[in-house]
Formats: structure tokens, sequence, C-alpha cells
């Protein structure tokens, strides 16, 4: 298993990104895939997930209307699309194979850290 982010950067407010996650050795059929982030100072929250076979998501309130998730599950990548960004959506993304997935309630990544990325940094400001 092998999840690889790219795209973070540095942007002003109200800007946008988008974010990759290349997966390799999950299949995209069988799990759902989620982006986290950890800001400075603060723990680990889940952002976005996607369960491809069905396309059930979840968002975070605190991106909801602003960031979109999709994937391309021909190329095996999932995408993080964030709008609107704001100084507080700063900090380092992570994907990961999702352990739970409930439609717009909750997310959870899974324990083993083998199924997360090494994470991609987002810095928000003027």
């Amino acid at each position: 298993v092998q999840l690889v982010e790219s795209g973070g950067g540095s942007i002003e407010p109200g800007g946008f990104l988008r974010l990759s996650c290349a997966v390799s050795g999950v299949d995209l059929n069988n799990w759902a895939i989620g982006w986290f982030r950890q800001g400075p100072g603060k723990e680990r929250e889940a952002v976005s997930c996607l369960d491809s076979s069905d396309g059930a998501t979840y968002y975070a309130d605190a991106v909801k209307g602003r960031f979109t998730i999709s994937s391309d599950k021909g190329q095996k990548l999932v995408f993080l699309e964030m709008n609107r960004l704001k100084p507080e959506d700063a900090g380092t993304y992570y994907c990961a194979v999702a352990a739970v997935l409930v439609t717009d309630t909750r997310c959870e990544g899974h324990p083993n850290s083998g199924a997360w990325g090494q994470g991609t940094a987002v810095t928000v400001s003027s």
C-alpha cells in the first residue's frame, strides 16, 4: 500500500489549490480514501472522504461548500479541490485509507500508519 500526496503550496487567502493523492496497492472499489489535516498546534482532523464505489462522501463542517473530493479510479488518483482558502485551512494534508466512512457524518483514517501518505504542506497567508 502506498499513498503519495502532491499539490500543496503557499497561497493567499481566497485562493485555490488542488491536492492529488496517488494510490497504489488499494482497490478504490473496496476502500474509501480520505483527506486529513493537521494544523499548527492542532490535532489531526478529517477533512473529506470519498467512497469511489458508490460516491458516498464526508465533509467537515469547516470546509463544506468550499472543498470538493473526487477520484479517477482508472488513474488511481483522489483529488481535493480547495476553494476560498482561509488561514485556518493551513496545515499538513494527508491522504489515507478510510477505515470508517459514514456519509455526511463521520470519517476515520485507518489505524495502520502504512495506510497513510507522508503529507503535503499547505500555507495560507497574505
